[in-house]
């Protein structure tokens, strides 16, 4: 009697594992962003047309309206999926897995918050993504907004976020735009997180200087007077000068040697 009882305790868990890691029917991953190992498809959403919009900055509901600081809005193809992340590995973890990847492929950050700087995880959660799955602590999200290299004129949306019961989720968005995107330059603060966090800026498409730049890369610097930086590629002077231009002082800024187009910043520790 006992052989067989192993045997059906064996079926028991083989289909408790198939349940856990079973995908919601008809979803996939994005193509752009490998699944963390272990997370589960709990939601997903494709349709043909979309028209969204998506905050670069913190939102907040004043007078019944949604209000936020920036904002791209966008149409085209649109995928959304909405990952629950293993109990092993914490919702920013696996955040910066993935945005870490997608700068690897060279997506440019838009936009970046942590934390209650983001604003309400409720209003996330239900007026920017409609998935109330995604509601937790305001101290437990994270959002991002990228453009992608490849798709052309695509963005990707992530925010992860950990609820009271500590499951943790990952959601995101991909909108392939059904026109050329306008050039949207980031926040000076995500210029500055991603300085802070990566050591660097790469910039590979901003080779010469533009006045629309340089203001922005010299708000970036100034929101922390104490930060020197070296600048390198083959118009890093030209660079250097413009932020001059733009009240960076002159002793902050340094010259690197590299010679790759585009413009890179490293900071100095």
């Amino acid at each position: 009697m006992r052989r067989p009882m192993r045997v059906v305790g064996g079926w028991v868990l083989l289909l408790a594992a198939a349940s856990v890691q079973a995908d919601v029917a008809g979803s996939h991953d994005l193509e752009v962003l490998p699944r963390f190992p272990g997370s589960q498809i709990v939601s997903f959403h494709d349709v043909a047309q979309q028209e969204r919009i998506y905050p670069q900055g913190a939102i907040r509901r004043i007078s019944g309206k949604l209000r936020y600081e920036r904002e791209v809005a966008v149409q085209g193809a649109f995928t959304a999926l909405t990952y629950e992340l293993p109990r092993t590995h914490t919702a920013g973890e696996v955040f910066s897995t993935a945005r870490e990847t997608l700068q690897a492929q060279h997506a440019e950050l838009l936009y970046w918050c942590e934390g209650r700087e983001c604003g309400s995880s409720s209003l996330w959660a239900n007026a920017v993504f409609d998935n109330a799955t995604l509601y937790g602590s305001d101290d437990q999200q994270a959002y991002v907004l990228m453009r992608l290299a490849e798709p052309a004129d695509s963005l990707l949306a992530l925010y992860s976020i950990t609820r009271g019961n500590r499951r943790a989720y990952l959601h995101a968005e991909l909108l392939r735009a059904d026109a050329p995107l306008a050039e949207v330059l980031p926040t000076p603060a995500t210029l500055l997180r991603q300085l802070r966090t990566s050591g660097e800026l790469n910039l590979q498409r901003h080779s010469q200087p533009s006045e629309a730049w340089a203001a922005l890369l010299a708000r970036s610097l100034n929101l922390d007077s104490t930060l020197r930086v070296s600048l390198g590629g083959v118009q890093a002077e030209s660079w250097r000068e413009a932020l001059v231009e733009q009240r960076v002082r002159a002793a902050r800024l340094e010259l690197g040697e590299d010679a790759q187009e585009g413009l890179r910043i490293k900071l100095l520790r």
